[in-house]
């Protein structure tokens, strides 16, 4: 099966492929500037292939006698299709990475922010429960000076209700004395 034309098809659009298959289709030559940078090329290359083939019946009337091989027909397609996405700077400044299409990195870019976004989250969130805890603080001193308050008033209205018994025990019995004297006073 090895012999089927076919395969000679295929190796053919596979060597064909292979060579354009390089590491500078993705990456591409580098390019020296004259401040000492080098930029390279990065595309986004895709790659199709396809290949079929089929055999033809020949009429019976014409056989021939001994071992019969039947016509082929077949053929092979492939396409490139190479895409430049951005810039790799090299530098004295350090690597750089320039995109051409904004869409493109957009994932890249949440991905860089994303640790400063949970730390700025885990601050509000640390800030409002400190604020929570605060007001719930306060809220508790004040419960405790309004019970305390009460606690006064009620210790001052016990006391002033106390006196004024007092007070009117006193009367009672500054009157009480001062009728026992004047009964005794007018008994004599």
């Amino acid at each position: 099966m090895s012999d089927h034309p076919i395969t000679g098809l295929m190796s053919a659009a596979m060597e064909n492929l292979k060579e354009m298959v390089d590491v500078n289709t993705i990456i591409g030559d580098p390019v020296e500037t004259p401040d000492g940078s080098v930029i390279l090329t990065v595309s986004k290359v895709g790659f199709g292939f396809a290949a079929g083939g089929s055999e033809f019946a020949i009429d019976q009337g014409h056989s021939q006698q001994g071992q019969q091989t039947l016509p082929f027909g077949g053929g092979t397609g492939g396409g490139v299709s190479i895409t430049p996405i951005a810039f790799l700077i090299v530098g004295a400044k350090g690597v750089k990475m320039l995109h051409l299409d904004e869409g493109t990195h957009l994932v890249d870019k949440i991905i860089d922010m994303a640790p400063a976004v949970v730390e700025k989250i885990q601050s509000i969130l640390a800030a409002s429960k400190e604020n929570n805890k605060n007001q719930n603080e306060t809220k508790s001193q004040d419960n405790n000076q309004k019970h305390e308050q009460s606690q006064d008033r009620n210790q001052n209205q016990y006391r002033n209700q106390n006196q004024d018994r007092n007070q009117n025990q006193d009367q009672d019995s500054s009157q009480n004395q001062g009728n026992e004297k004047k009964e005794s006073f007018d008994n004599f």
